[in-house]
Formats: structure tokens, C-alpha cells, sequence
């Protein structure tokens, strides 16, 4: 039961006889969007890619979070693209959910399975392809570097959470932890993508407010989330969207651990104009 998993969209269309009581809130301090949102009627098809369909769950709003997108992409057999990114000044996380992908970063071909993180630093040549599976998916989290004079570019990585041990959080003997594939302190990176692990019965135990915006993709179990003023069933397959300075907090619920994908920016001054 304690295995790790990684939920995917359900795809398809719910039944005429379903009744109108989906769980979907957009609200000013945050979105939240249910797996059961995610059908097929609201995919995007992207430019320069081939058997490819994606779930778009956030994407800069004046007046909401402005840092970053993300989406889910599905890839059919032979599925993917050799030109990804159209903007020079992006950079991206590929965190892998379903099946099995081939990146190639650099010129170096590396396999992708369930669990692999990749890094791709604004420019750097990369590719990636479903040669393998029926069906592979991956979470695409895009956000424009924001440059600093005398701090280089980060390095490409390519990784597995695997590789990493949960650091648990200060007096919780790790019943609430934390998967990072980035140092924290590399001041080369503005952006971290996490997967967090809290255990079944475990809190965050007070409303974190700060200045990092959020997306929250629910890859295991199930919780009870407070955002703002409002407390929110999740579980696997659910995504919340948290702009800067929205109240949270959550504790875990199930058999289960519950686990998600977690996006915010970190280490730079706040920019004083658009």
C-alpha cells in the first residue's frame, strides 16, 4: 500500500446521466482543479510536437500567478517533439508519471521512466519522444529565468526520486518531508519543483503565508486541504493552483501517504515592475 504511484488525467467524457456537482473552484487566492475536470474536450495541441495532447493547469493570469505554467502531455506511440520549447528564455522541469520517454538533452539520450526529473537550463538542445508505450505522460512546468548578474546558468540535471531520501521537516521524525532534487541554496536556480510526503494522520500544522506562488499536483493518496478560507477534500489526480501570499495548510487522510508535485520560485528579489 505504501508503494509510490503517479496519477494521470482519466481522460475520456463523463456519462449524460452525470450530474453537475464537480468539485472545480476558481477563487482570487486560488484555483483548484479535480482530476474529473480533466477530459478529453479540454486538451491543447502544441506547436512542433506529434501525438501529442496536453491538460493545461496554469498559465501566467495578470492579477492571479504570473511565474509559471504547467501542463500535463500525453505522447501516442511516436509521440513527442524535436523542437519542445519556441522560447529562448525558458526553462523547464520534465517530472515523468506514465510510461516511458526518451530525452535527448545535449546530444545524450536518456530514458525516462515513472519518477524521472529532468532540468533544462533556458537554450540548452533538447528532444523527447514516446518510442516505447502505448501511452507516456509527464508534468511540463515552464517559467522565464530570471537572470542575475555574475550568477551563471544552472547545469542541465537529469534524475529519479529514487536517488533522493525525503528530508523530513524540523521535529516531525518524518511524518512530513520533503523530495528535492535541486539545492536550495543554489542561488543559480529561481525555481524548485519538490515532491512532497506527508504521512496518513500527518499535518502541516499552520497556514504557511508567504511570497512563492504554488501548483500542486496530487500524485498518491488523499488529504484534507485548507486554502485561504476554504477546506478542500483532495486526492490523486487533484491540482491546486496558490497564488503568492495565499493562507495553506492540509493534513493527510487514507492508508496511504499522501504525496504531490510541488512548483514555487525561490531566490530572487521581488521584481518591482512588470
Amino acid at each position: 500500500m505504501n508503494l509510490k504511484s503517479y496519477a494521470s488525467p482519466p481522460g475520456g467524457l463523463p456519462p449524460q446521466t452525470q450530474l453537475l456537482s464537480g468539485r472545480a473552484v476558481f477563487k482570487p487566492a486560488y484555483a483548484f482543479i479535480p482530476k474529473g475536470v480533466m477530459t478529453d474536450i479540454v486538451t491543447s495541441a502544441l506547436p512542433h510536437w506529434k501525438g501529442e495532447r496536453a491538460w493545461i493547469l496554469a498559465r501566467p493570469l495578470s492579477g492571479f500567478a504570473e511565474t509559471f505554467s504547467q501542463m500535463i502531455v500525453e505522447l501516442s506511440p511516436h509521440g513527442g517533439s524535436d523542437r519542445p520549447e519556441s522560447d529562448p528564455e525558458a526553462e523547464s522541469v520534465v517530472f515523468v508519471t506514465g510510461g516511458t520517454l526518451t530525452l535527448s538533452l545535449q546530444g545524450k539520450q536518456n530514458t525516462l521512466l515513472p519518477g524521472a526529473y529532468a532540468y533544462l537550463p533556458p537554450g540548452c538542445d533538447w528532444t523527447i519522444r514516446n518510442h516505447a508505450d502505448p501511452v507516456a505522460r509527464f508534468h511540463w512546468i515552464r517559467k522565464r529565468y530570471q537572470r542575475v548578474e555574475g550568477i551563471a546558468l544552472p547545469d542541465p540535471i537529469v534524475d529519479h526520486e529514487n536517488d533522493h531520501a525525503p528530508v523530513g521537516m524540523v521535529d516531525t521524525d518524518g511524518a512530513w518531508a520533503t523530495t528535492r532534487f535541486v539545492d536550495p541554496v543554489d542561488m543559480r536556480h529561481d525555481m524548485h519543483v519538490n515532491i512532497v510526503t506527508i504521512r496518513p494522520g500527518a499535518v502541516i500544522p499552520f497556514m504557511e503565508t508567504h511570497v512563492m506562488e504554488h501548483g500542486l499536483y496530487v500524485l498518491q493518496g488523499r488529504g484534507i486541504y485548507r486554502l485561504n478560507e476554504d477546506w478542500i477534500e483532495v486526492e490523486a489526480g487533484d491540482f491546486m493552483w496558490l497564488r503568492a501570499f495565499c493562507p495553506q495548510a492540509c493534513y493527510a487522510t487514507g492508508s496511504e501517504p499522501f504525496r504531490y508535485l510541488l512548483y514555487k520560485d525561490v531566490n530572487r528579489l521581488p521584481r518591482l515592475s512588470p
